[in-house]
């Protein structure tokens, strides 16, 4: 047995990056993203921006791409760094379905879910409802969780979900279909592999 297990680097400091490019705070970037229509009008934010660990990509480096004299706004540039954070995170989701794990529900955690443009577009990325918990410790819980079950042989039945804001959203494929078709011409660009 194993525990399913991924990793990814880019999410928090994108949405720092991108408020840092756009000279805003935090707030005014989840209000422009919300601002945009899904998809960005076609911009696509690939947010390598420290290599990766899920896909392995230490390399790997960020881009954005399809920018257009159209859609080269705050608010897509916004919109679209929101969503290539989820999608990275969605890929990372695909990666633990296809060691069997079953996703009907995501629960985001961390700095990025602080931003109530990732909160409401996470289920539209990731086509399942997405909880929000209070601010807590829940990597340490997660890791007090496994060490108490692989230690007694049985599930722990101390309870698991900390109530939270759930957010659900009609799930847009295009957006994840855009981002992979990006992800991947830029892969091929920048490191050579795909």
């Amino acid at each position: 047995a194993f525990l399913p297990l991924v990793c990814t680097l880019n999410a928090a400091r994108v949405l720092d990056a991108a408020c840092t490019m756009l000279g805003v705070d935090h707030t005014t970037l989840a209000d422009l993203a919300l601002s945009a229509p899904n998809g960005a009008e076609g911009l696509v934010v690939v947010p390598y921006l420290a290599g990766e660990r899920t896909p392995n990509l230490p390399d790997a480096t960020g881009g954005m791409l399809g920018i257009t004299v159209d859609n080269a706004t705050p608010a897509n540039v916004a919109r679209a760094s929101v969503e290539g954070v989820l999608c990275g995170l969605a890929d990372a989701l695909d990666a633990l379905a296809a060691q069997g794990a079953r996703v009907d529900r995501v629960r985001l955690v961390g700095g990025a879910a602080a931003s109530a443009a990732v909160r409401r577009i996470a289920p539209q990325v990731f086509g399942v409802p997405v909880t929000v918990p209070p601010a807590g410790e829940y990597v340490a819980d997660g890791a007090a969780r496994q060490a108490a079950w692989a230690l007694s042989g049985s599930l722990p039945d101390w309870p698991l979900d900390a109530p939270g804001e759930e957010h659900r959203a009609a799930a847009a494929p295009h957006v994840r279909e855009r981002y992979a078709h990006a992800r991947m011409h830029w892969l091929e660009k920048s490191t050579g592999r795909a």
